[in-house]
């Protein structure tokens, strides 16, 4: 196997042997075949796409099998095959629908839709094939634009999906997403050509999140600021983790009067701040903290849990939460039951809510409150206070600390960063990278909290928002001259998208740690760094100088 698509990826180079994430080699091959068996369904689509012909099915099939192979999504090699299966069964269909003219077009790329595989053996096979990997790619500067852009659209996928299980989406999104697919076979493009793909990446980026904000706030309203309980009650409860907002509001529903509480886990946590869930009596609160801390946590929760996306840690053969643990759209592990979905596309999380009446209340871990909901609609409507601070010189600079949370011991440098902080700057954060500093006693900025937590990693859009406002609202010419820095945790694609979003909107001087991508060739990373400035990360207090943070 080879993979370098997350931040832990062996020895910062790639996972040769096993994933550090925990998938297997024949796992990391799958997932590789998968996005090789998408690349020929975006050849058939993208064609048919120009008449009119393709239908939701093939747009969620397209998003959905990409957000399987992102970083911690999917260990089940079964639910791998038979999306595979499903793939080259649409492949079928699609063919059908060409004429003679639309299959001139297919030549081009002709060995993604050549091959065949009936069985799983056939399939398993298949996989080891070195034209379905990332090492088909020889050239090390290609490579890594290649697989940049695929880490993007991995990305764009999620959010997209996200959006689309609220009833929203846009055409043009999936034809990017076909395009850039096939633009990874092309050997007639560029290095030029590929660069300017990827920064097109990054403005879909844009559209994509800014789509999923209008999905989330339209169905659930806009967020407020909120304290959300972190500690335990006395009755049963559900923990349910991931990012699909959908996913908790139906759960919700479903669980009324139940004598059932539903906690949230890691990247669900903004799911409170929405006046459309916390409205529910039963919400109860936020259990535990990231994700990567979840084999320790979930043995102390007692009841069932339910993932809606990614973030899962393989569990060890002793854990005793493994037997009570479900998965939703694109997450899946080995054993791990699949909540039922009905003919109308809702989900039946019947089964779980009976089996939380069966279990313990969770184990308290902590006691407490935290406080979010700093979206961009909330905090626009502080506007003048937070002006009037900035122009006061009570608050000299904000510090974006968006992104991810992760297992390595390098990671508690965001911890000490955001303690040495001066108390005259305020963090905006986005993602789960919060949990490195949100139970921090930091105070607050003439009542504004020095902590702004705008919501899950997607909601990094809401602080490319209030940045451009304040842009606006001081006359700038450029959101580079506003007093804010980038200090930014990274771990898997969607983090990707996100920065190729932020360089769209022509924000520079970003940092990135612990570390910079493995995927970044030493030219790509040079193209990234003369263009765009950005940079990785030190010391704290080295780094606190050079931000002009002492």
């Amino acid at each position: 196997m080879f993979c370098y698509q997350c931040q832990e990826t062996a020895q910062g180079k790639g996972c040769t042997v096993i994933g550090v994430c925990g998938k297997t080699a024949k796992t990391a091959k799958l997932q590789d075949l998968l996005i090789y068996t998408t690349k020929g369904v975006a050849l058939y689509s993208s064609i048919l796409r120009k008449e009119g012909k393709v239908s939701q099915e093939i747009n969620r099939y397209l998003i959905n099998s990409l957000f399987i192979t992102i970083t911690n999504a999917n260990f089940d090699d079964n639910a791998i095959i038979e999306e595979i299966r499903k793939g080259i069964k649409i492949r079928k269909e699609l063919e059908l629908s060409l004429n003679e003219e639309n299959k001139k077009e297919v030549e081009k790329f002709s060995h993604l839709v050549n091959w065949q595989a009936e069985t799983d053996e056939e399939i398993v096979e298949f996989s080891n094939e070195k034209k379905v990997g990332i090492l088909r790619t020889e050239n090390e500067d290609v490579k890594s634009l290649r697989e940049l852009l695929i880490y993007g659209l991995k990305g764009m996928s999620a959010y997209a999906e996200h959006a689309m299980n609220l009833g929203k989406t846009q055409d043009e999104i999936f034809a990017f997403i076909e395009k850039g697919l096939l633009a990874t076979e092309d050997d007639s493009l560029t290095g030029e050509e590929l660069t300017a793909l990827v920064l097109e990446c990054g403005s879909y980026g844009v559209k994509v999140m800014a789509l999923l904000d209008e999905a989330n706030t339209s169905a659930f309203g806009n967020p407020v600021i909120t304290k959300v309980n972190i500690g335990v009650g006395t009755r049963p409860g559900i923990l349910i983790s991931g990012h699909d907002l959908n996913d908790l509001k139906q759960l919700l529903e479903q669980s009324v009067d139940s004598g059932v509480d539903i906690y949230t886990h890691s990247e669900m946590l903004p799911g409170h701040y929405y006046p459309e869930l916390k409205k529910y009596p039963h919400f109860f609160g936020n259990y535990g903290n990231a994700w990567w801390k979840q084999k320790e946590e979930f043995e102390k929760f007692n009841g069932p849990i339910v993932f809606t996306t990614n973030c899962i840690v393989p569990p060890s053969a002793e854990a005793s939460y493994k037997d009570r643990v479900f998965t939703t759209n694109a997450a899946g592990y080995p054993g791990w039951k699949k909540v039922k979905v009905n003919e109308d596309g809702t989900k039946d999380f019947s089964e779980i809510i009976e089996l939380a009446k069966t279990c313990q209340a969770p184990t308290e871990l902590e006691k407490g409150e935290i406080v979010g909901g700093f979206a961009h609609n909330q905090v626009l409507s502080l506007a003048d206070t937070v002006i009037e601070n900035i122009k006061s010189g009570a608050i000299r600079k904000f510090v974006v600390m968006a992104g991810c949370d992760g297992r390595m011991v390098s990671r508690n440098y965001y911890t000490e960063f955001a303690e040495k902080l001066p108390k005259d700057t305020i963090i905006l954060t986005a993602g789960c990278a919060k949990y490195k500093y949100n139970k921090l006693n930091l105070g607050d900025i003439n009542g504004i909290p020095r902590v702004l937590d705008a919501g899950q990693c997607n909601d990094s859009y809401s602080l490319a928002v209030i940045a451009l406002k304040l842009k606006e609202v001081f006359g700038l010419n450029d959101v580079n001259e506003l007093p804010i820095v980038y200090n930014i945790a990274w771990y898997e694609q969607k983090a990707v998208i996100v920065l190729l979003a932020l360089l769209y909107l022509g924000v520079k001087n970003i940092h990135l740690g612990p570390t910079l991508p493995a995927f970044l060739s030493p030219n790509v990373a040079k193209v990234l760094v003369e263009n765009f400035g950005i940079g990785g990360i030190t010391t704290v207090d080295e780094d606190l100088k050079k931000f002009d943070l002492v």
